[in-house]
């Protein structure tokens, strides 16, 4: 998958924003988190390059990317005290579920600063932790882009991820297959696997078994 340039795809306003809003995260993230920082960029690239392979608007990719992982800096406790306050319900105890919140607790919080972003772009950041049986094309870029950007290391499911990318296979299957891997993941690192985690797996298994 060859980068596009901005210029190609973004209007004037839309780059505008894009450099503001880098500018919020690299004061926010640069310094603290100088790895976080240069996935998020790196996340925004991929999922705008992605947007204009599966025909996905490339700005609201480019900002999802920007600021899906917002929330990063914020330290563990203070995440799931914020979460309990706005009422975040997932079935579990929060704790047990903290690597997941930063997304819902950005998508929560961001809009009240960034009005003029849509809300379809809140919420692919708020699902591109925990995932969903029904994703948009953004949401599902955005999800995809994050395990799959040239920062992070490769893994044999990574690669082949990138690699469906590449072949340009249906957005659905790439979704499905980044998913599964996550899964994986989770289960191979012996991690706490997030009981709705094993519900949307089951749907998305159905779903392409036509069951």
């Amino acid at each position: 998958m060859e980068g596009v340039r901005d210029g190609d795809v973004l209007n004037a306003e839309q780059e505008r924003i894009v450099h503001r809003l880098e500018g919020d995260l690299k004061a926010r993230m640069a310094e603290v988190k100088p790895k976080r920082y240069a996935h998020s960029l790196s996340v925004a690239r991929t999922a705008q390059d992605m947007a204009v392979e599966y025909g996905v608007d490339p700005f609201q990719a480019r900002v999802a990317g920007i600021l899906h992982d917002w929330d990063k800096v914020v330290p563990t406790h203070e995440l799931v005290s914020r979460a309990r306050d706005m009422g975040v319900d997932m079935g579990v105890d929060l704790e047990l579920v903290a690597p997941l919140l930063h997304g819902i607790t950005a998508a929560h919080e961001l809009p009240s600063l960034y009005p003029e972003l849509p809300q379809a772009v809140w919420r692919a950041i708020s699902l591109h932790t925990v995932g969903s049986d029904k994703m948009s094309a953004l949401d599902m870029v955005l999800f995809v882009a994050d395990g799959i950007e040239p920062l992070r290391k490769g893994s044999a499911g990574i690669e082949h991820v990138r690699d469906m990318v590449r072949g340009h296979a249906p957005l659905s299957e790439v979704y499905a297959e980044s998913f599964c891997g996550g899964v994986e993941y989770v289960v191979q690192t012996r991690r706490y696997l997030y009981p709705g985690t094993i519900d949307i797996y089951n749907r998305l298994v159905l779903g392409r078994t036509g069951a």
